[in-house]
Parts: C-alpha cells; structure tokens; sequence
C-alpha cells in the first residue's frame, strides 16, 4: 500500500473525527436555546438539528468551504513539497479537532472556527513562515469575529425589544399576539428562503435568477402566514380574567429616574453623607434586580398562552440556526481535508477546485454523529448557563444568530457561530437588563474564546512534526 493511499485513508478519517468535535461542541449552537427554554426537547432536537445540519452542509456548505481551502494557507507556497501541506492539514485536522474534544468534555462552547484557523495558521507559519500565510484574508476573517457577536446581539436584541413593545406591553397580550405572530412566520420564511435561494445549485443544474428567487420566496412565505393564521385561528384560548394591568414600561422609566437621580446625589454629596447615599445606591440596585426578575411576563397568565404560540416560532428558528450552522461550520473540517485530497489526487495544489458534495455529506453526516453522541454537554451551558431564556427569548436569539451566519455562509465567510449566538443569547439578556446575565459563564466562555486560537495552532504544530516524522 503506498504513502498516498494511507494518507488519504488517514485524512479521510481525520476528517470525519473534526466533523464529529464540531458536532459534539459546536451544534449546541443550533439547538441549545430551544432545549433551555424546552420549547423542544432534548431528543427531538437532535433528532431536527440532524436533518437540518446535513442539509445545511450539503446544500450550502462549499462557499465557506472554499475560503478555508484557499483563503489561510497559501497552497501555491508548497507547489515544490505537496506532501507537506497534506502533512499540515492532516495535522490541522487532528490538532483542532482534540482541543474540540477537550472543550467539549468541560461543556465550555469554543469556536471550531477559531480552532481551524488557529491551527492552520499555525502549521503555515512554522513551516513556511510568514510567506505561508494569506494575511489579507486572515485579517478580514479575524475582523468577522469581531463583527458577527456584535451582529448576532444587535439582531437579537431589537427583534426581542419590539416582540416586547408589541406584545408584552400592550393592553392586551394575547391578542396582539395573534395579529402579529402570522406576520413574524412570513418575514422569517421570506428571508431565509431569499437567502438560501440566491445561489447556483450545481449539483442540480438549477440558477436561479433574482425574480425567481424572490418569487419562491414569496409565495412559500404566503403560505406560511396562512398556515399561521389559521392555526392561530383555532387555539382554543380561554378568555383572559379582569386584572390589574401592569405597565412594565413605566416601571422601568420610574427605575432609571431614580438610579440617575441617585447617582447624581452620590455625585454631589461629601463625607458621611456620600457613604449613605452609596449605600442607598447598592440597596436600590438589588431591589431593581427584583424588579428585572419579577416582569409581568413571568407572572400574567396570559404571558403563559403567549409562550406557547412562540414555542412553536422558535421551533422554525432552531430549524434555521442548525440549517445556517451546519453551512458554515461543516468548512471548518472539509476545508483543509479537501485541501489535503487536492494534493493527493492530483499530484500537487490546483487552486480553485469546485468542492466535492461527496465530501460535503462526510461532513453533515460526522456533524450528526457528533451531535448525537456527546453534543448534549455543551447544550446545557447555552440553554441555561448565560441567562434564563424562554420561547420568546429564545427565538429572538436565535433568528438574530441565525440571520448572521446565514448571510456570511452566503458570501463565504468563515465565522464564528459560537461566536455569534453567545452574542445573541446577550443580547437578549442585555434587554432585559444586566442584572439577568450571569458574568460568570461569560468570563468562562470568553476565557475559553481566548486560548483557542493559540491552542489550536500549538496542537497542530505538535501533530505536523509526528505525521512528519513517521512518513517523512
């Protein structure tokens, strides 16, 4: 058997052993928020996120797939040793994929993107040095890192701001409820149908012009918000009792009056007196910490028939989350095996190879098989680690994440989902107020974010030079 052959078996398997780390650490992204606010549970979201994630790695996976390919390592600079780029990904693949594994077994949710890049980076720069490197590229991904948290919250956050003004805070819940839920389903399924068929589906000879796209769209979102309105329309919903009602609004207003008017105080105040007004300033806050945990929403009934009807919305939002995940995500591992068989099978690198779909079903297939084998651990720590989520929390999370990733899978940019919906999962909470975030999962998750890259890049430095060693 020759040196290629079991190269390519290794790299094979390699490959497959990323894409089940990044299910197993990394699909908690698509499904954790629905499981902490148990509008689905445990088994039927793996079960959703299964057929969502391969769909989402089959059908739209080879553009970001393409980015990490080409986009990180220059593969013109080994054209005199291909062996060692095949060396390097392989390497790549197990360095980052066993600091998954690591991540995964503590329930922290690190970015497989991070890990991916960092080790590619790091294999590029010990090898060929700085030459290796397309730092171009790099800097426009590392600035997407940056970018898609602060998108994925912004999203999150007025998407959960109007559902509150509109819903929440209105003199009557559920009815506002009923109008504007139809509403929501078909500007959900209108931009994502628009996003997902904005594309050339080779594999299917089937291009798609822009008034054919929009054209799908609006009529499968039409149907949607009949859908909705129908089954809205035979809810049985029992009439709501006579009470009080309550102005969240202007409870809030009243707050930040008196937190401002306190602050000055203690602004102005000198000696003695200041200590006091200190102290009153910490005793008002726990009491508006109270407050943000005692909203009308928690405790209305009407707020629980509310909850219901977006259990099923986030229901459609987990759909997309594990459908947009598994299209960005699924590069992170076929990227760098098929830079490794580009080698292999042609004898050196040949740039711009169209992405095998063959080895974008390895890909959606590992990511299943690692979310159904250990993904649940890392489930726990986005559904209910960073703040208590409910159907409506949760769905504006999760379409803010989604949304974003989706629109970077689509021009193939390799981000960070965990990245993304941490951002979101935030941003909700920062609606609601900082008082409802827990800052020690996030300290956690941010430290975790941090050692990645390095870590990754180490890990595969580590594995290059023993690949090297044993076939060199």
């Amino acid at each position: 058997m020759s040196t290629e052959t079991i190269l390519l078996g290794l790299t094979l398997l390699a490959g497959l052993y990323m894409t089940w780390s990044i299910g197993a650490n990394d699909v908690a992204n698509a499904i954790g928020t629905s499981v902490g606010s148990r509008a689905l549970s445990l088994r039927t979201a793996v079960i959703m996120a299964a057929i969502l994630e391969f769909s989402g790695a089959f059908f739209f996976g080879s553009h970001v797939t393409s980015t990490i390919e080409e986009g990180v390592v220059n593969g013109a600079y080994f054209v005199h040793e291909p062996l060692t780029l095949v060396y390097g990904m392989l390497a790549v693949l197990l360095g980052a994929g066993s600091w998954l594994l690591i991540a995964t077994y503590y329930g922290l949710p690190v970015s497989t993107t991070h890990s991916i890049v960092g080790a590619m980076v790091g294999f590029g720069l010990t090898v060929g040095g700085l030459e290796a490197i397309n730092w171009e590229n790099i800097g426009f991904i590392a600035f997407s890192w940056i970018l898609s948290p602060l998108c994925g919250g912004l999203f999150a956050y007025v998407l959960f701001y109007f559902v509150r003004k509109w819903i929440f805070y209105s003199t009557d819940p559920v009815k506002a409820t009923l109008f504007v839920t139809p509403y929501i389903v078909f500007f959900f399924m209108f931009v994502f149908l628009m996003i997902f068929t904005c594309q050339e589906f080779e594999q299917f000879q089937f291009y798609p012009t822009l008034f054919e796209s929009t054209s799908i769209s609006i009529t499968i979102a039409l149907v949607a918000f009949l859908i909705a309105y129908f089954w809205l329309k035979q809810l049985h919903i029992p009439p709501s009792p006579l009470l009080h009602p309550v102005h969240p609004q202007s409870i809030t207003r009243e707050i930040s009056r008196a937190r401002k008017g306190l602050s000055r105080l203690q602004g102005e105040a000198r000696g003695d007196a200041q200590n006091k007004v200190s102290n009153l300033l910490r005793q008002f806050e726990e009491v508006a910490g109270d407050l943000a945990e005692t909203e009308s929403e928690l405790h209305q009934p009407d707020f629980h028939i509310i909850e219901r009807i977006f259990g099923k919305l986030q229901v459609m939002s987990a759909c997309m989350m594990a459908f947009s995940h598994g299209a960005n995500d699924v590069a992170n591992a076929i990227g760098p095996l098929a830079a490794a068989l580009n080698v292999l099978l042609n004898g050196y690198f040949v740039p711009h190879q169209p992405v095998s779909i063959y080895l974008l079903a390895l890909g959606g297939f590992g990511i299943v098989l690692g979310l159904a084998t250990w993904g649940w651990r890392v489930v726990e720590t986005i559904g209910r680690g960073i703040t208590e989520l409910t159907p409506t929390r949760g769905f504006a999370a999760e379409f803010g994440a989604a949304f974003t990733i989706l629109i970077a899978s689509r021009i193939g940019l390799p981000i960070s989902s965990t990245h993304t919906l941490v951002g979101a999962v935030l941003g909700v909470g920062f609606a609601r107020g900082l008082e409802a975030i827990n800052r020690d999962t996030i300290r956690d998750i941010v430290v975790s974010w941090a050692v990645t890259i390095p870590i990754g890049g180490i890990a595969a430095v580590g594995f290059f030079y023993l690949i090297r060693s044993i076939f060199g």
